[in-house]
């Protein structure tokens, strides 16, 4: 380890290759050991001799909100991987830049207000209710939390952006998504690749799972565009309608390019993260009875049997501290890349102009400095007065700073009300020990997360009724 103050300690890896082996086969476990060994900014050295990419991982909470937050100016996410997104999902509100993301951040900011997003919590409700029709029919006894999460939260967002469409715009996310995340964060990762125009078989199945989703995309637009903003059942309220119709006073309304690439970045943001959350927040509470226990209880006494609304949420902080921690634990996305554009300093140490940053919230959450017993699961970290101790950026599952997750509220509306509405009528048990993690554009199980199901407390919980 390097000893001038002045430089950031360096990670070479391996003389021909650097870390970019490590990198590939196990990234979670490179950026943790390299922390542990170098401290709390590193660069770490990818690549062949000529083509070698040094990459700056900032670990530390202070370091994280300078990059994000105080000199987020000095900072853009235009490096290899954001523009690999660019040409996957459009240049909607996750890729765009500039004076471009503060018109699109105008546009859709009151379309995701905490009263806002509250109007879709019957939709949230009602997909859950069919999960567990779904498991009943099934025999009850068991579930595979990776793939039942997953399809559920497909099917919330499909059902909230496209309304009465949402059966056949679930089928069309489901085929196509997972490839197409996969691919743009291999191409992300790769320091040489062909150009997309090149016939690879990788190429063409992008090429194929891209057509087909924006086919879909396009043509709901359209049908949109032809009624005047009223469609099927749910009508204007659906957000595809709501984001046609969006207007602010110094902006001119989003054309039917923009309106695609911002239904492919919630489409990707609105299954991919909360279903990662969901399912490792249902898997921990599996590994713990006594907190699930805790929390059921919790949610019997202020629901009894009644479907949860938004205005019960508040009354559930043992729920919320619950997934807070899943959160800390496995956020969804574990690193936040970002190009520094001028030369700039960080935690005391000099960060070239054109430089890649990466920002971990995988490695922060796991901060000893921090966390004591990082991997310990322990919800009562976030009682408000442990919270108010800690530094802002200790935890930062959905980002921070001007490009902070616009949808945070909408998240966390999904994930306390299905997780309320699962723990009314299940008990959940028998879940493996570990679970293996792949890393994509998110991390997410590698295999099944397979739960055995028992029937919750059945004295205080029955059909649960509609909130409206």
């Amino acid at each position: 380890m390097q000893t001038n103050p002045t430089e950031v300690p360096t990670a070479n890896g391996l003389p021909l290759l650097g870390s970019m082996l490590d990198l590939r086969r196990d990234p979670l476990g490179t950026y943790e050991r390299a922390r542990k060994e170098h401290g709390d900014l590193v660069r770490i050295v990818a690549g062949l001799p000529g083509l070698r990419t040094k990459i700056y991982f900032v670990f530390s909470a202070d370091g994280a909100q300078q990059v994000l937050a105080s000199q987020s100016a000095n900072f853009r996410k235009d490096d290899a991987f954001s523009l690999e997104m660019r040409e996957t999902f459009g240049n909607g509100l996750l890729s765009s830049l500039d004076d471009d993301h503060l018109r699109q951040r105008r546009l859709l900011s009151p379309l995701f207000t905490k009263k806002k997003v509250a109007d879709y919590a019957d939709a949230i409700c009602d997909e859950v209710d069919a999960l567990c029709g779904q498991w009943e029919a099934d025999g009850g006894a068991g579930a595979d939390l990776n793939e039942d999460m997953s399809r559920l939260t497909v099917r919330m967002i499909t059902r909230i952006l496209f309304g009465a469409d949402a059966e056949e715009a679930a089928e069309v996310v489901r085929r196509c998504m997972p490839a197409l995340s996969t691919y743009t964060l291999r191409r992300g990762l790769m320091p040489v690749k062909l150009p997309r125009s090149v016939p690879t078989p990788a190429n063409r199945r992008a090429r194929a799972a891209q057509a087909e989703l924006h086919a879909l995309c396009d043509r709901l637009i359209e049908q949109r565009r032809r009624s005047g903003g009223t469609v099927g059942e749910q009508g204007a309220d659906d957000l595809l309608t709501l984001l046609i119709n969006a207007r602010s006073d110094e902006d001119t309304p989003l054309n039917d390019r923009e309106l695609r690439d911002q239904v492919l970045v919630f489409l990707l943001a609105g299954s991919d993260t909360t279903a990662t959350s969901l399912t490792f927040a249902l898997y921990l509470l599996a590994r713990h009875r006594e907190v699930q226990d805790a929390t059921r209880a919790e949610v019997l006494s202020v629901l009894g049997g009644r479907r949860p609304a938004p205005a019960d949420l508040d009354a559930l902080p043992g729920l919320e501290r619950v997934l807070k921690e899943a959160m800390r634990l496995y956020p969804a996305a574990p690193v936040l890349i970002r190009r520094a554009v001028r030369a700039t300093v960080v935690e005391g140490r000099p960060i070239p102009a054109g430089a890649y940053v990466y920002v971990s919230p995988w490695v922060t959450h796991r901060h000893p400095s921090y966390w004591p017993q990082p991997e310990r699961f322990d919800p009562e970290r976030f009682r408000p007065e442990r919270e108010s101790g800690r530094s802002r950026y200790a935890w930062f599952p959905l980002g921070g700073g001007p490009r902070s997750c616009i949808g945070n509220h909408f998240a966390m509306l999904q994930m306390k009300l299905t997780v309320a509405v699962l723990l009314q009528r299940y008990r959940f048990t028998g879940v493996a020990e570990e679970v293996p993690l792949e890393t994509g554009v998110t991390i997410r199980a590698a295999r099944s997360v397979d739960c055995r199901l028992a029937p919750a407390d059945q004295s205080s919980v029955g059909a649960l009724p509609t909130s409206r």
